[in-house]
């Protein structure tokens, strides 16, 4: 097989997992701004969903937030999205915006408030058994503001042992994928602040506990790409959160601020055997002041390009060049496959694939986002209040 049928193959197989709340209303810190015909429930996001997958072939899955999408009949959601031409995807907890979580969840000082905590996470895993979901994706806000607000040390064993009695509680099949950020909203210290952290609590928990890097959980200037070799290396990369950054965890559309970043990472991905069902490449992103449906077909659109630049590098003569030293002549090789135009070629995937070459303009000539507009009228819109 050529390098450019090799490229077209992977591409035609590529999956891109969307997020339910991204369809909905959000916004700064200060402000929602509602759009007309966003989701008022679950099953108007997946509606939403299964255009998106639609019109680019690659976004089969759609991922939950509980208790944003909780329903009375997980199984009928299910059903409802298999009905709809996607499966449900990663469920994923929310340990930060009850009061009780004002000092932490699963690593507060009071018992009580963990308790409650570690209960959401097993009723996640209940949830992931009704909706045949593999993925519990868990991230937490727990941390301090002040010096001696409490115990460093002891919050890490509160988290190690409420992720103990979480991970004995998944089933065949199932695994538990933990992200990590580096700060907000703790500014003193943060209790998974980062991917070393993650790791070792990854590591003692056992092989259905992996490490999910957010791109837009980093400091500036983080090597992102040697955190997901090196990750990829120990067998503990379970997973990408894709948004982009140009400040802190802004969530903006992936690739959006430094799209060479997102190329090199999917060079570390395809280079280090990741690009497998094993990974899971899943948006997390806010839409706050575009379009939802087209912003995350944009998005979509974003990782296939960086994914295809990133097939292209010559394996071959960039491994001749490292092993002579040659350090000018590997940079060029990476940088020609960088600045190859790669939009004709994922136009020709698509073709193939039985699509339109252009999604989003196939998007706006079905009158999707018209008829959504005109019939999403009345009820309490998805989203993160006012």
């Amino acid at each position: 097989m050529t390098e450019l049928a090799a490229a077209k193959t992977a591409l035609k197989t590529q999956a891109v997992e969307t997020p339910s709340w991204a369809y909905g209303n959000s916004g700064t810190r200060f402000k929602v701004f509602a759009q007309a015909g966003v989701p008022r429930d679950p099953y108007e996001k997946l509606d939403d969903a299964a255009k998106v997958h639609e019109f680019t072939g690659v976004a089969p899955t759609v991922a939950l937030h509980i208790p944003w999408d909780k329903v009375d009949d997980y199984a009928a959601l299910a059903k409802h999205a298999e009905q709809r031409g996607v499966r449900l995807g990663a469920i994923n907890s929310n340990t930060f915006q009850d009061d009780d979580y004002k000092l932490g969840s699963i690593c507060h000082p009071d018992a009580a408030v963990r308790r409650k905590a570690v209960d959401h996470l097993l009723e996640c895993v209940d949830i992931m058994d009704a909706t045949g979901s593999t993925d519990l994706k868990l991230w937490f806000a727990d941390g301090t503001n002040y010096p001696g607000q409490d115990d460093i040390r002891g919050r890490q064993d509160r988290l190690a042992e409420g992720l103990a009695e979480v991970y004995e509680r998944l089933g065949e099949g199932q695994r538990m994928l933990l992200e990590y950020k580096f700060f907000e909203p703790a500014f003193y210290t943060t209790d998974v602040p980062d991917w070393g952290t993650a790791y070792a609590h990854c590591l003692k928990l056992g092989p259905k506990a992996q490490v999910v890097v957010d791109t837009g959980h980093h400091a500036p200037g983080t090597n992102i790409e040697f955190i997901v070799a090196t990750l990829l290396r120990e067998g503990k990369l379970g997973g990408f959160d894709f948004n982009s950054r140009f400040y802190a965890d802004d969530d903006l559309m992936v690739g959006a601020a430094d799209p060479f970043q997102l190329f090199r990472i999917m060079y570390e991905v395809i280079r280090g055997g990741g690009f497998a069902p094993e990974v899971a490449f899943m948006l997390d992103q806010c839409h706050n002041i575009e379009a939802k449906i087209p912003a995350i077909i944009r998005s979509v659109m974003n990782v296939q390009e960086a994914t295809a630049k990133a097939l292209l590098v010559d394996g071959d003569a960039l491994g001749a060049a490292q092993a002579s030293g040659d350090v000018l002549e590997a940079n060029a090789v990476v940088m020609d496959a960088y600045n190859t135009d790669v939009r004709p070629l994922l136009r020709e995937v698509r073709e193939e694939m039985g699509l339109d070459p252009e999604p989003i303009a196939a998007y706006r000539r079905s009158g999707w986002g018209e008829k959504i507009v005109a019939e999403r009228v009345g009820g309490r819109q998805a989203g993160w209040g006012a």
